[in-house]
């Protein structure tokens, strides 16, 4: 019997994995390099041809795991279905693929495709636990080869309810009826520091929760009775049903809904738009000091 990866996984399982993959007629792994920069785009391509795990194919966050940028979208907008159906496909990836994705350390960009393969009802998906530097820590085996991996039909069913969209929250925060929970970092948040969004703050009603509070200094994940515990305490009193996590453009907020997850507390949504598209509308509000451009709520 398979086991399946849903949440986790550590690199030495990884390896034995890719190990076992190499002795079948008919493999049923995909391991995506979800790598990124913010603000070197293009790294990410750099990256992969120096040095990449064997059979990982790239998986570019703009490229891939997005859809372009409209005038009233966040920075990284949810893919088509169709689209990433087919490029998952195109990946090697069925409906009974075993997916694993990695990113350079902390999960960040690695949690948006695990949350993504889930939205289309793809369960078997896993992130490579402290990413890349793991791997490279375990003197675990690095290839410049690019994977052209055998193409495959992958079936998408999309969860409906899955994510939130701008009009939806807005809604759901004059009803009181979600808690929202921002993943950006504490002073982003309280509208200091902000380098990526021309506008400062948060969205009035949101809470605070740092994705990188759910990792060690190593970048690995926390231990699942660690973070039942912490987030116990973050949600104060809420279900995990009423948690609707955001971040600056729906990439880290993934991280927080991955945390959730492992720690057992299901059923929290993600507001795919996030701040990047809050801030689009100027009659929408914001808490925070104000920033050039921005407002006051």
């Amino acid at each position: 019997m398979r086991v399946m990866y849903t949440t986790l996984i550590q690199p030495t399982q990884l390896a034995a994995l890719l190990e076992t993959q190499a002795n079948v007629a008919e493999p049923h792994l995909t391991v995506l390099d979800c790598r990124h920069d913010l603000a070197r785009p293009d790294w990410s391509d750099r990256a992969y041809s120096e040095g990449h795990i064997p059979d990982a194919v790239q998986a570019h966050l703009d490229r891939d795991l997005s859809s372009p940028i409209g005038p009233q979208t966040g920075r990284h907008p949810l893919p088509d279905v169709a689209k990433l159906a087919e490029t998952l496909g195109q990946w090697g990836v069925d409906n009974d693929t075993q997916v694993i994705a990695y990113d350079q350390g902390n999960g960040m960009y690695a949690a948006r495709a695990w949350w993504l393969l889930r939205w289309l009802g793809h369960t078997q998906v896993a992130v490579l636990d402290g990413g890349f530097a793991a791997w490279q820590e375990a003197s675990l085996p690095i290839t410049r080869e690019p994977t052209t991996p055998v193409a495959r039909k992958f079936v998408a069913h999309a969860v409906p309810g899955a994510f939130l969209t701008t009009a939806e929250v807005e809604q759901a925060l004059a009803k009181s009826s979600i808690s929202l929970i921002d993943a950006r970092g504490p002073d982003r948040f309280a509208g200091q520091n902000e380098t990526i969004d021309p506008v400062a703050g948060h969205v009035p009603g949101a809470t605070n929760r740092p994705f990188a509070k759910n990792v060690d200094g190593r970048g690995r994940f926390l231990g699942a009775e660690e973070l039942r515990r912490q987030w116990t305490e973050a949600l104060a009193g809420k279900a995990p049903s009423d948690v609707v996590a955001m971040c600056g453009s729906g990439v880290s907020a993934c991280h927080n809904l991955l945390a959730l997850e492992i720690a057992g507390l299901s059923g929290a949504k993600l507001y795919a738009g996030s701040w990047s598209e809050w801030i689009r509308d100027p009659k929408r509000p914001i808490s925070g000091p104000q920033s050039p451009g921005g407002r006051e709520s």
